[in-house]
C-alpha cells in the first residue's frame, strides 16, 4: 500500500493520491489531456516515450502498467525522441545544447517544446507515485 492512505476523491489510486487537493488534481488531469488530445504526437508515440521514462522513475504503478518501449522502432521521430526521454530519465541535468541540437534535426520548435514539457510532466507524475509508495492498481481494493 501507498504511504498515505487514499482519498475518496478520484477513481484511481494516483488520482486518490492526488484527491486530497481537488483543484490540482482536476489540472492535472485537464493537462494530462491537453497533451493526449494535441495533434502534435500520435497517442502511441506518447506511450512509448512514457514506456522509455517510467523505469527509471520507478513508480511501480506505472511499472505494472506498462511494458519497455519498442526496442527498434522504425520512426526515424521515434527513435529521436526514445533517446532523448532516456537521457531525460537517468539524468535531465546531463541534457546540454548538443542534445537539443540533435532534436531540430527532426522536429520543429514546437514539437521539442511539446515532447520535453511531456517528457516532464510524466516524470513529475511517475515521480509523485514512486515518492508515495503508489502500488500497482490491484493492490488496493477498488470498491
Amino acid at each position: 500500500m501507498s504511504h498515505i492512505p487514499l482519498s475518496n476523491y478520484g477513481t484511481s489510486p494516483f488520482e486518490k493520491l492526488l484527491g486530497y487537493v481537488p483543484e490540482i488534481l482536476n489540472n492535472w488531469s485537464n493537462l494530462e489531456n491537453a497533451f493526449l488530445q494535441s495533434k502534435t504526437f500520435e497517442p502511441n508515440f506518447l506511450e512509448q516515450i512514457r514506456r522509455a521514462l517510467v523505469f527509471d522513475n520507478l513508480c511501480y504503478y506505472y511499472i505494472a502498467k506498462a511494458r519497455p518501449p519498442d526496442q527498434r522502432p522504425e520512426d526515424i521521430l521515434l527513435t529521436a525522441a526514445l533517446k532523448f526521454a532516456n537521457k531525460f530519465a537517468i539524468d535531465h541535468k546531463i541534457i546540454n545544447e548538443q542534445d537539443i541540437d540533435e532534436l531540430k534535426q527532426c522536429f520543429l520548435t514546437n514539437e521539442i517544446s511539446e515532447l520535453i514539457s511531456y517528457c516532464s510532466f510524466i516524470t513529475a507524475s511517475q515521480r509523485f507515485g514512486s515518492v508515495l509508495g503508489l502500488q500497482p492498481a490491484l493492490k488496493y481494493d477498488q470498491k
